[in-house]
């Protein structure tokens, strides 16, 4: 991986700090009657961050609060064959005209710039994923990218059993299959379309191929499925799953309501009032999920806590929509166009001013969720999941 000398990377900062970028982005300034102290001690806090490290990480994906942002995820497309409650409204969504949704070569350039930067796991998301044509060579291009580590997927499951032999060959790593419910008959009621065996031939296929732990993403809403939750459970008793328990999120056109929400730790009372030996597992680094297991147990569980426990201050995680917008924060409505750059024949030197400059304004934390609530953001089908 190609890192920038020190001194390079602390001129980017102090000149990206002191004077915003050349780029055309905007970067906010304090008005003449606020104190510049703020801009002052941000800079600070990003120079003693880099002089402690001594493992250099390029400064344009550091942000003002030290954080490395080594995770990218690249919705590849819109567009998806379901259409779930909390995810996209019954009316559906707009979608973006074709033309103006990033390329092949336009993805494949931008993984290679942010990898050449330090990111070592890449994301494929969507939409979903899979209805895209030439996923699997996505995938190859991307498992040539040296230093990039893992690349994952994803995926509603409903096209997996086929694709997932070719996808593993082309350098698939990791897998994350959406299902939240295990009632055939709910689960056309909350996607709104049919495919629960297909959904369930496509895990076993993922077991079968060896994927271990197969991560299975479950939203968790009260009044539809919060009654499953022991059910979900024991699946992982006799296959090596992580069940992972979302806690339910606001998005533009989810109808989120706070009475729907279903705390981790009201969904982890119950799981312990059947079983009381349930063990809390060490949490990985900059990992959004606290993870569990079962003594005698195959797999394990997990819940993310977006909602009532936020894990804001290890994020490590950069979005780039199908239009090739940069989102810093999956809860922040602020993005840049990266495809305009690249289109405008922007250098590589100027993209990663302009991608630097958006990550040092992420802020310390979301809002919460009544905040986000009320804000204007993209419906989650259009962020990539």
């Amino acid at each position: 991986m190609a890192v920038q000398p020190m001194s390079r990377r602390i001129c980017w900062l102090l000149r990206s700090s002191a004077r915003g970028c050349s780029s055309g982005v905007p970067v906010t300034q304090p008005s003449p009657r606020e104190p510049v102290r703020p801009a002052t001690e941000e800079l600070s806090r990003r120079r003693q961050f880099l002089r402690e490290h001594t493992a250099p990480f390029s400064a344009f994906l550091t942000d003002s609060f030290g954080r490395h942002h080594s995770y990218l995820r690249i919705s590849v497309t819109e567009k998806c064959n379901l259409r779930c409650q909390y995810c996209m409204p019954e009316e559906g969504v707009p979608l973006t005209p074709k033309a103006d949704l990033l390329t092949t070569e336009e993805i494949l350039t931008l993984a290679r710039l942010f990898v050449k930067e330090g990111v070592d796991k890449i994301r494929l998301t969507g939409g979903e994923p899979l209805i895209r044509r030439d996923v699997v060579d996505i995938v190859a291009q991307l498992h040539q990218l040296e230093g990039l580590k893992t690349i994952g997927i994803t995926t509603n499951g409903i096209n997996l059993a086929r694709l997932l032999p070719p996808l593993q060959k082309a350098g698939l790593s990791a897998l994350n299959i959406s299902l939240d419910t295990l009632v055939p008959a709910k689960f056309e009621f909350i996607v709104r379309r049919k495919g629960f065996h297909k959904v369930m031939e496509g895990i076993h296929k993922a077991i079968e191929l060896g994927y271990s732990p197969v991560k299975v993403n479950c939203v968790v809403m009260r009044g539809l499925n919060e009654d499953e939750l022991l059910s979900f459970v024991a699946l992982t008793e006799g296959l090596p799953l992580d069940v992972r328990f979302i806690e339910y999120m606001p998005f533009d056109g989810n109808k989120w309501n706070f009475k729907k929400m279903v705390s981790y730790k009201e969904m982890l009372d119950t799981i312990r009032q059947q079983w009381p030996e349930l063990e809390k597992l060490p949490e990985e680094k900059s990992s959004t999920a606290k993870t569990f297991r079962i003594p005698g147990f195959q797999g394990q569980i997990s819940f993310i806590t977006s909602m009532s426990e936020h894990f804001c201050g290890t994020c490590n995680r950069l979005r780039v929509t199908a239009d090739g917008n940069l989102k810093v924060c999956l809860f922040g409505n602020s993005e840049v166009s990266l495809r305009d750059h690249l289109r405008a024949g922007a250098s590589e030197e100027e993209l990663l001013t302009i991608i630097g400059a958006a990550v040092g304004r992420k802020k310390r934390q979301h809002a919460g969720m009544f905040n986000i609530a009320q804000m204007k953001n993209r419906p989650m089908i259009l962020i990539g999941g």
